[in-house]
């Protein structure tokens, strides 16, 4: 009967548990290894005499997943500027109630690629505090580390979080998506100016290829080479904008004979463009776009 008491205890906590690791490894299907790895460490405790049940699931979750961002930097692992963090996508006027449990604290696409840029512990200090509320007391041991210590890991992540202007509220939704819809009118059309007219002075498209040779620039900055890469990317033949979500933001789906072919996902502040995050490695735009659309991607 206990054992069945942790088990619906965990269940009502998995969402959040999810949204922590989501947010501390930027990776789908690690984050769910990571809680499944949570349940069977928890169901070997002896829960009984904890206290508060919840914030010991959080530090179990969040343990492991600073192990897992730990071992990347052991590991020749792609740099940020290779490998974007896993969007969460939804379609277009739906929200999933999964994904408003991962979305509760608007974790945008700008932010995911920032915290994939600190430091393990950083990362760890400023999701737990600042994002989920945790006190340095509770995070300090998790970092091996005073709390003085811990408040200063958090900090140094805050400050890059903020410099890189990650935390800058976004664009209202029907605003991104016309900008969204004016970027590609005028890719498709070769309207250089229409295109430069909604992109940042300072815009920076990031390529993920996956593990395979990029076959373009995997880091692009400037209105002139973004354009440029846009008119490329309209003459693909047969391709298909497919409007969904990212984030809680404008992205699209490019399908290609009605299969996904790439991902991309916009940061907008104001009225410009000043990310764009496309995802082109095939295995992961496949696993990423199929639960999203599964007609289009069966066989």
């Amino acid at each position: 009967m206990a054992n069945d008491s942790l088990a619906e205890r965990f269940e009502e906590q998995r969402p959040h548990l999810r949204s922590v690791a989501y947010r501390m490894l930027g990776s789908l299907p690690e984050a769910d290894d990571a809680v499944q790895d949570a349940w069977l460490r928890a169901s070997r405790s002896r829960f009984a005499d904890i206290a508060n049940l919840d914030a010991w699931l959080t530090t179990i979750v969040a343990r492991i997943c600073l192990n897992m961002l730990r071992a990347r930097r052991t590991r020749a692992h792609q740099a940020i500027d290779e490998r974007l963090p896993d969007p969460l996508i939804s379609p277009e006027g739906s929200s999933q109630p999964e994904e408003q449990a991962l979305l509760a604290d608007s974790v945008g696409l700008a932010l995911m690629v920032v915290l994939e840029t600190l430091a393990p512990d950083e990362r760890l200090a400023f999701v737990l505090h600042d994002v989920f509320k945790v006190p340095f007391d509770e995070i300090a041991p998790l970092v091996e580390r005073t709390p003085a210590a811990a408040r200063q890991l958090a900090s140094r992540a805050r400050r890059r979080v903020t410099g890189a202007g990650a935390a800058a509220p976004k664009a209202d939704y029907r605003r991104q998506r016309a900008i969204v819809s004016a970027f590609f009118a005028a890719a498709r059309a070769g309207d250089f100016e229409g295109l430069v007219a909604v992109l940042d002075p300072s815009v920076v498209l990031r390529a993920d290829f996956g593990a395979r040779k990029a076959p373009l620039p995997r880091v692009t900055r400037g209105p002139a080479g973004v354009a440029e890469l846009a008119f490329s990317g309209a003459r693909l033949p047969g391709a298909v904008l497919i409007p969904v979500r990212m984030n809680g933001s404008a992205g699209v789906i490019i399908a290609i004979d009605g299969r996904p072919f790439s991902l991309m996902g916009f940061v907008i502040a104001g009225d410009r463009i000043v990310e764009i995050h496309a995802i082109v490695d095939a295995r992961r735009v496949a696993a990423l776009a199929g639960s999203v659309l599964p007609s289009r991607t069966s066989t």
